[in-house]
């Protein structure tokens, strides 16, 4: 089973918009109009069985919209996960409104959200989310939203695991999107449930470093991930299958791994 753990979809009432805003910030030409059809569309075409999806909410007024939408996108296709803001100030009784409604995990995006990841305001969130029992997905490293200023830097990741030790922490884009050098030096290996996503690193990580950061950090907390819309599942699953790893490491990266965390 290939699972993608990192596609973007939206409300029909947005798409077309936050897909246009997105797209003219970062001159990519996406693959979807970020519509749930569409996305199951390329899904068949480039052979993902199951694709966890994610949202975010920008404000702290969209939680409860954002998150009741994305319940309704549970499918045999499509594992959803919830989003909170750090400042909304029902964030902590949200999360478990998630876990009611059903939803797989948090998505949390400190750029556009506006907060860095070793801030002390996430630690409520956090500790809901252990109680609660839902992993949480950040996005680290760059972003062509905030270029000057790294929101989620690898050695504040770092801060984020040694404070919240015991939760399911997942760093999108390879642990620190375009800066694996660092990840390698200061996370790769790193004791706990702490995994790291293969989102966008397709063209822009190069194979001999995501090699060393994949078998220091163990293929077992490597997630077969895209970011989807802007980036093809395909072109991922080629990459991985193109590296020096096992067929073992190669299984457990594709689909065995989010099956174990997710429970599915």
């Amino acid at each position: 089973m290939v699972i993608d753990f990192h596609v973007h979809a939206f409300n029909p009432k947005i798409a077309e918009k936050a897909v246009s805003v997105l797209q003219a910030r970062c001159g990519i030409e996406p693959y979807t109009r970020g519509l749930i059809g569409q996305t199951l569309e390329r899904m068949n075409e480039w052979g993902v069985d199951k694709s966890v999806l994610l949202s975010i909410a920008t404000k702290p007024s969209q939680q409860t919209i954002i998150n009741d939408w994305a319940q309704q996108q549970e499918s045999d296709r499509f594992i959803p996960f919830g989003s909170v803001h750090p400042d909304a100030p029902d964030a902590v009784q949200e999360v478990f409104r998630i876990k009611q409604l059903g939803l797989h995990g948090i998505k949390l995006h400190p750029d556009y959200q506006d907060f860095m990841a070793d801030d002390p305001k996430l630690d409520p969130i956090m500790d809901a989310a252990r109680q609660a029992d839902l992993p949480v997905i950040f996005h680290s490293g760059y972003d062509v939203l905030s270029p000057q200023l790294i929101h989620c830097p690898a050695q504040a990741a770092l801060e984020l695991i040694k404070r919240n030790k015991g939760s399911r922490i997942i760093l999108a884009h390879l642990g620190c999107n375009d800066y694996w050098q660092d990840v390698y030096d200061l996370i790769a290996g790193i004791d706990g449930e702490v995994y790291f996503d293969t989102a966008f690193t397709s063209w822009k990580c190069p194979d001999d470093i995501m090699t060393k950061i994949i078998n220091k950090h163990g293929a077992d907390r490597i997630l077969f991930a895209s970011d989807m819309p802007w980036d093809r599942p395909d072109r991922i699953r080629d990459k991985i299958l193109g590296l020096k790893l096992s067929d073992d490491a190669k299984e457990k990266i594709l689909g065995l791994n989010a099956q174990r965390l997710l429970g599915i």
